[in-house]
């Protein structure tokens, strides 16, 4: 994956656009057009605020469906997705919690979006919805039959989960490239909006470095304005949601001046 092809540039910078609960969800406030009405919005936030992309998920669906969601949720992501592109011209990517890769691909490859991300996407992890395996076999299966131009962004050792066996992360992140045939690598911290650890950072560009194929690596949480330089003096990327909300509270909507703040400080090195 060619960070600078896909985003436009080196150091990119991949806005969340966090849907509130979709319908079949037990938040759901009860109309689909003010979901849509919320996911333009936010998306034209980080537009407008220098963003180089953004990546919607279905972040109020929780309780999140363990791997497969149902056939209505997929429908919903799609109709939502799409009328995101209506209102920004940016790259889009798709996640569907909690581990859905499959879904977000076909979404992905339906809207033209350019990338999905994928909690899980090689090994085991430990998670509050029970323990989830990574099926890379059959998202990369299913892309080619698809014919889709959608990269995979896998995430290594993902937020809210633990190991189920001890691995090395250097190992882990290597394998997801060069065996789960990953186009990307993100690192998070322990939950959403915290940071990463930066000695799990380096480990996973350890393995990045030593892997066949030439991957970017990502940091998925806790990108701050303060940070976001440090944290591309390392990362190829950056994916940013809490931060860039109202008060700093995940479900709250985005706002434009927090997304401006953010890029400026991350464009010192971009």
């Amino acid at each position: 994956m060619d960070v600078e092809a896909v985003f436009g540039r080196e150091g990119a910078v991949v806005g969340m656009v966090h849907l509130p609960a979709l319908p079949g969800s037990p938040g759901y406030g009860g109309e689909r057009r003010a979901v849509r009405e919320r996911a333009r919005a936010d998306a034209a936030a980080l537009a407008e605020g220098g963003c180089d992309a953004v990546l919607v998920e279905n972040y109020g669906d929780a309780p999140y469906h363990p791997e497969s969601v149902p056939a209505h949720v997929v429908a919903e992501m799609a109709a939502v997705v799409e009328s995101v592109t209506g209102e920004v011209d940016l790259p889009h990517g798709v996640n569907v919690l909690r581990n859905d890769a499959e879904a977000a691909l076909s979404v992905a490859a339906a809207t033209g979006g350019s990338f999905v991300r994928v909690n899980v996407h090689t090994g085991t992890r430990a998670t509050d919805q029970g323990v989830l395996e990574g099926r890379a076999h059959g998202t990369l299966r299913l892309r080619e039959r698809l014919d889709a131009d959608v990269a995979v962004l896998a995430d290594v050792a993902v937020k809210h989960s633990g190991a189920v066996a001890d691995r090395n992360l250097a190992r882990l992140a290597r394998e997801t490239v060069d065996r789960g045939l990953a186009d990307g690598l993100v690192v998070s911290g322990p939950t959403t909006g915290e940071a990463a650890d930066g000695d799990h950072l380096r480990r996973v560009l350890d393995g990045r470095d030593d892997a066949t194929r030439d991957v970017p690596v990502f940091v998925g949480s806790g990108v701050t304005a303060d940070n976001a330089a440090d944290l591309l003096e390392l990362a190829d990327g950056l994916v940013v949601g809490t931060a860039l909300k109202r008060g700093g509270e995940t479900a709250a909507p985005v706002e434009r001046e927090r997304v401006r703040a953010l890029v400026e400080a991350a464009g010192r090195n971009r």
